[in-house]
């Protein structure tokens, strides 16, 4: 591509760990029609809510235990499993275990074998009675690596990429569908629009056996640089793109598992956001996501979207004690949205807010230092409580919490 694309998140954070852990030792148009934006008259304002069952569950330590934790956590058999990019005994990330009450243990380090993947950035995925994930690095060339690893923490590579036709650097949490994984590469796929391949959609079976459905061409045409998960939707993936599009600025997207892909939207037109770097969520007919930069204050958004096109903004952050630039999906819960930002709030850390489909949204927590910053993660709700995890913060590795919505 040739216009400017956002760095990979996680380019970032590693340098952020490598910091913390030396300091230890980014149109008006007819409304739904591909690229339109319909803006929402009706946005409500914030409206402020106590800080009503926020609680810090775990400090991350730095080496040997996890440090960084930017994928949020998912549920097995009981027991809740995250990744750190960060930490481990090796300093190239971990898989953690903790329980409902915050008492945590790393039962996997990366870059402990070889060839392994390294610095994960991706939530887990569970199929199978089995664990399944993707390394941005590492792995036999050097390009990332697709994991499997059971609730004891036996892991083993079950595909290396080779950062060509294939793909490299994958961001996103795999999608299970009919006992086959899907993701998405934030490069490689052989597109000369971008120096280093524009991304891919992929699937792979357990066994390992990985095939590219659809590789992007960036430019104004397609999008580019995906670092979010693809969302099923009867047979069709629906996902985003950081990069690429019309304005250069990220794309709505959809495929089949076929890889007919087809833009939905275009970012950048009307102030409708830029650069999402989330996937989406079902809720009511619709999917929901939000937008890391951009929107009226040009601090993220969060919009909808249907099967057939087009982005509507539900609410604009305002960057102030409402939150700023969201990187992480929302979840629902009894009819709303949950998520994140990863600045803003009233100490300027990122906030864990809540929003009506209509648009009427107030923060749930605003964090301070002691008990996490920045975070990044789509949360996880788990026994009527919503849990998460920041990626700084606490003792400066980044800290498990949880909240009530």
């Amino acid at each position: 591509m040739s216009e400017k694309r956002p760095h990979p998140p996680s380019f970032v954070w590693i340098l952020a760990t490598v910091a913390v852990l030396a300091a230890c030792s980014s149109r008006a148009a007819m409304p739904f029609a591909a690229g339109a934006y319909a803006p929402n008259a009706a946005e409500k304002p914030l409206r402020a809510a106590p800080d009503a069952g926020f609680s810090p569950l775990y400090e991350f330590q730095g080496l040997p235990d996890g440090a960084v934790p930017v994928a949020g956590l998912v549920a097995f058999n009981g027991t809740l499993y995250g990744t750190t990019q960060g930490g481990g005994a090796g300093g190239a990330g971990s898989i953690f275990t903790t329980s409902p009450g915050g008492t945590e243990r790393v039962i996997y380090s990366f870059g402990s074998q070889a060839p392994d993947g390294v610095f994960p950035a991706a939530e887990l995925t569970v199929m199978s009675n089995t664990l399944y994930g993707t390394a941005t690095s590492g792995g036999s060339h050097g390009f990332g690596a697709i994991f499997k690893s059971d609730k004891s923490g036996h892991e083993s590579v079950i595909y290396n990429f080779k950062g060509g036709s294939d793909g490299s650097s994958p961001y996103a949490r795999l999608a299970a569908h009919n006992g086959v994984l899907y993701g998405t590469t934030y490069t490689g796929g052989g597109s000369k629009n971008c120096p280093q391949g524009c991304g891919t959609v992929f699937s792979v079976t357990p066994g390992g056996t990985e095939h590219v459905l659809y590789a992007f061409k960036g430019g104004s045409g397609d999008g580019g640089g995906p670092v979010a998960p693809v969302t099923f939707v009867g047979s069709e993936m629906f996902g985003t793109t950081a990069a690429g599009g019309k304005f250069g600025t990220g794309t709505i997207f959809k495929t089949s598992t076929a890889g007919n892909e087809q833009v939905l939207h275009h970012f950048g037109a009307s102030l409708d956001g830029t650069e999402p770097e989330a996937g989406l969520v079902s809720l009511g007919g619709k999917l929901y996501g939000t937008t890391n930069t951009g929107g009226k204050h040009f601090n993220g958004t969060v919009f909808s979207t249907t099967a057939t096109g087009g982005a509507q903004v539900i609410y604009n952050f305002k960057g102030g004690s409402d939150g700023a630039n969201p990187e992480a999906a929302l979840t629902t819960s009894n009819g709303k949205l949950y998520g994140t930002t990863s600045g803003g709030g009233a100490s300027g850390l990122g906030t864990v807010f809540a929003i009506e489909t209509g648009g009427s949204a107030h923060v749930l927590h605003a964090f301070k230092s002691s008990e996490g910053s920045n975070p990044r993660a789509r949360l996880l709700v788990f026994n009527r409580q919503l849990y998460g995890t920041a990626s700084l913060g606490g003792k400066g590795f980044g800290t498990i919490f949880t909240a009530s919505p």
